[in-house]
């Protein structure tokens, strides 16, 4: 994989819009758009998108559980059954 070739000006994009979506829709590889020779923007394809939001919601999730483990804020498998059983046959009988 070669960086370079997904970095490009905003002249570029300005000038090369549709290759530049059919380049990362077809390799799934980021574009970083820079301007003045800085970094500005990343465009990305819907799919990749819609994975790393998926990934980072995982991680967060991974992250609380993990706090809540040293917290002590922690049930075990039986009392969470047990809790959910109770609810289930108060349902029931309502």
């Amino acid at each position: 994989m070669n960086i370079t070739k997904d970095i490009k000006s905003v002249t570029y994009l300005k000038a090369k819009a549709a290759d530049l979506l059919e380049q990362i829709n077809n390799t799934h590889r980021p574009v970083i758009i820079t301007q003045n020779g800085e970094p500005k923007a990343v465009l990305r394809d819907p799919q990749s998108y819609e994975n790393m939001r998926n990934s980072i919601g995982l991680l967060k999730l991974i992250s609380q559980g993990e706090k809540n483990i040293k917290s002590g804020k922690v049930k075990t498998q039986n009392k969470v059954f047990d809790s959910i059983e109770k609810k289930l046959k108060e349902r029931i009988s309502a």
